[in-house]
């Protein structure tokens, strides 16, 4: 071991490690010597298992701080954009004088999951019959305009595929009798273009076959295809029912990319696709009202119909659904109500915080059906013809009778004038015919959802 002379004292040097390794590359001098003998605890501290958790430690403390403040940032933006989204000044005044209106922002939480509803269907078709009696609803006769003669758009230079149907035609229009009324498919005049929903003449041959049709589409390639699950299908169904979707060409590309290349008989599964060309609509969701509310139109030999939103899979027989919600029930038009919102009030709001649709459209069409009696939903009240005001809409089932193709004509024919925003009109046009009609009942169906711990019951 080496000695070296400090303060007239001779003192052995003791070299360690690694540290002992470098000091022998330096040159022997006191002041070499000094200050690597200085700078060596520092290196022997800093290797101390003790040293490391303190680090440690502080570090996770300082990542803790961060994501906190900014995480609190982020989170009181968000609540200042909801609270400041603009509203019209009738609405406000109307949830100022109401403290029932008021309508909390969304929840922060992950959106809840919701599963197939459970119901008690028939065990097979084998067990299911139709009522005898069961047609016997309202009967009077319902046409529907086939082109435009309005002489006041004789010089128009844009065809409607819903027409131009004046106040006076739709206010006539919601009278239960024989009539002629707008319900799209309009042709417009002879010398314009056609209004849209082009289909091939071998579908709509195939179409006309159909006695039970079951129907969807996909847009825009906004959505994936999802077939129905075959083996839960009886034979019987397979057979006799019509499963129809309804896409244009952008989708159709889509999906033979992805590996949904219909066969030589236009079929993707259980799926008949149907492909609609010159779309009548730029908005995708208003096109889509067209399959969803006047299937009577599309299917004009059907009896029964049901459609089922492109978010949904089929997993249960249509024949047991047609039992269930109509035969057993006694109603010609059935369609589940919204699962969180019952009020037109509460559904207007959130469309705005959603920005679901232009502010302006939606007020302006939520004051002209407060102006024509639209009131708010009273769960309690005596007269409260329905369970709720707002449905959900994904899930309708349809006997095609006269009452529910003219409910379904005078819906759609909201949509074509206002917003594609169907929640919004739904009691509007429902509550109107009622009014309208007091000695003729309209069979309407709406059953209840119920979320328990994020299911579907």
């Amino acid at each position: 071991m080496a000695s070296y002379k400090y303060n007239g004292e001779w003192l052995q040097e003791r070299r360690v490690g690694f540290v002992g390794a470098i000091l022998k590359s330096v040159a022997p001098t006191e002041l070499g010597f000094r200050v690597a003998r200085r700078g060596r605890r520092f290196p022997r501290n800093l290797l101390k298992p003790r040293f490391f958790s303190w680090l440690l430690l502080l570090l996770l403390a300082a990542l803790f701080f961060f994501l906190a403040a900014f995480g609190l940032k982020l989170h009181s933006h968000g609540n200042e954009e909801e609270n400041n989204l603009p509203l019209s000044v009738e609405v406000h005044e109307e949830i100022s004088t109401n403290e029932d209106a008021t309508v909390w922002p969304p929840p922060k939480s992950k959106r809840r999951k919701h599963f197939p509803c459970e119901v008690g269907l028939a065990a097979s078709v084998d067990y299911i019959l139709e009522p005898k009696s069961y047609m016997n609803f309202t009967e009077f006769s319902l046409d529907y305009v086939d082109r435009e003669t309005n002489p006041l758009h004789a010089n128009s230079l844009e065809s409607r595929f819903g027409g131009y149907q004046t106040l006076e035609e739709r206010e006539q229009s919601f009278f239960v009798r024989n009539q002629t009324i707008h319900c799209g498919f309009v042709k417009g005049l002879p010398r314009l273009s056609s209004t849209g929903f082009e289909l091939s003449e071998n579908d709509k041959a195939y179409m006309n076959t159909c006695r039970v049709a079951v129907s969807s589409c996909i847009f825009g390639s906004s959505d994936f295809l999802r077939r129905p699950t075959s083996r839960l299908i009886s034979e019987f169904s397979q057979k006799n029912v019509c499963f129809v979707m309804f896409v244009d060409e952008e989708t159709l590309s889509k999906l033979s990319s992805e590996g949904h290349t219909p066969d030589e008989k236009g079929n993707v599964g259980l799926w008949k696709i149907v492909v609609v060309r010159n779309l009548p609509y730029l908005d995708m969701r208003k096109t889509g009202k067209v399959p969803k509310f006047l299937s009577h139109r599309l299917f004009p030999s059907s009896r029964y119909s049901i459609w089922i939103d492109s978010k949904m899979r089929l997993n249960t027989d249509p024949m047991l659904i047609i039992e269930f919600f109509l035969w057993r029930m006694r109603a010609e038009y059935a369609i589940s109500n919204h699962y969180d919102r019952h009020c037109v009030w509460d559904e207007v709001l959130q469309n705005k915080r959603l920005n679901k649709y232009n502010h302006t459209a939606i007020d302006e069409q939520f004051m002209f059906y407060q102006s024509d009696g639209l009131r708010k939903f009273d769960p309690s009240g005596p007269n409260t013809p329905l369970p709720s005001y707002v449905p959900e809409g994904s899930f309708i089932i349809r006997a095609h009778t006269p009452m529910s193709n003219l409910f379904s004509c005078l819906w759609f024919n909201e949509v074509d004038r206002f917003t594609s925003r169907d929640q919004l009109s739904f009691a509007y046009t429902y509550l109107k015919l009622r009014r309208m009609n007091p000695k003729r009942r309209f069979h309407l169906n709406m059953f209840k959802v119920i979320f328990t711990y994020g299911k579907k019951l």
